[in-house]
C-alpha cells in the first residue's frame, strides 16, 4: 500500500456515511451562499439530494456528488475528476491522499478567477 493510498480504510455505517456527507454538502451550500450575500462572487448552487452543482460566472461547474455504495464523495470540476473517502476524520483523495476542502478550494479558485476556501464542516 502506497502512503497516499485509503484502500483498507475501515467501512462507515451508512447512517455515519449519509450524516457525514450531508454536512459536507451542507457546509458548502452555506459558504457559497455567504459568498453571494457578501458579494464575494455570483455563485449559484443546486442540489439535488447527494448531487451538489456549482455555477460559476464564467459558465463554468463543479459538482460535489455523493457515492453511497462506494462510501466515497466526488469531485468533478474543469481540471478533472476526483474520488474521496472518508478517513482519520477528513476525506482524502483516493489516488494521492489530498484533502477534499483543499482539493475543492483550488479549483473554486481556479474557476472563480479570486481566492475561495472551503472549510469541513464541524461534526
Amino acid at each position: 500500500m502506497t502512503s497516499g493510498s485509503t484502500t483498507g480504510s475501515p467501512a462507515l455505517s451508512g447512517a455515519d456515511y449519509d450524516r457525514l456527507t450531508r454536512a459536507v454538502l451542507g457546509s458548502i451550500e452555506s459558504t457559497a451562499d455567504q459568498w453571494l450575500q457578501d458579494d464575494v462572487i455570483d455563485i449559484d448552487t443546486s442540489r439535488t439530494g447527494g448531487l451538489l452543482e456549482m455555477s460559476f460566472p464564467d459558465g463554468s461547474k463543479l459538482i460535489v456528488n455523493t457515492q453511497p455504495p462506494l462510501q466515497e464523495i466526488w469531485l468533478a470540476a474543469r481540471g478533472g475528476g476526483f474520488h474521496f473517502r472518508h478517513l482519520d476524520g477528513r476525506w482524502v483523495d483516493t489516488r494521492d491522499g489530498s484533502d477534499f476542502f483543499d482539493v475543492l478550494s483550488h479549483h473554486a479558485t481556479r474557476q472563480g478567477g479570486k481566492p475561495l476556501k472551503f472549510t469541513p464542516p464541524a461534526v
